[in-house]
């Protein structure tokens, strides 16, 4: 019985290994690009702080809210850097 329950737990560790793995490789190819998530559809929490929850925004194209998309593709859909968005917001 020891034998299973320590075979078990490793075959869950190696497994729990290679989701970290896979989650911090995806990770790093998105970016987070403020200013295109439409109402409701928002990665996350936004910068002035009104919400801390994925699909709370109100409005579309708010600068302080966004989304997760592909490294290197934000400017084109027109989006802004996190410091550009903190920057708008002061304005």
């Amino acid at each position: 019985m020891n034998q299973r329950l320590i075979l078990s737990s490793a075959l869950a560790s190696a497994l729990a290994l290679g989701l970290v793995g896979q989650v911090s490789a995806q990770a790093k190819e998105k970016e987070k690009c403020f200013g295109i998530a439409k109402a409701g559809q928002n990665d996350c929490a936004n910068l002035s702080g009104s919400h801390s929850c994925a699909g709370q925004s109100k409005a579309d194209m708010a600068a302080d809210e966004w989304k997760y998309v592909a490294k290197g593709t934000c400017k084109d859909m027109k989006g802004l850097s996190e410091a550009e968005a903190k920057a708008k917001a002061k304005k």
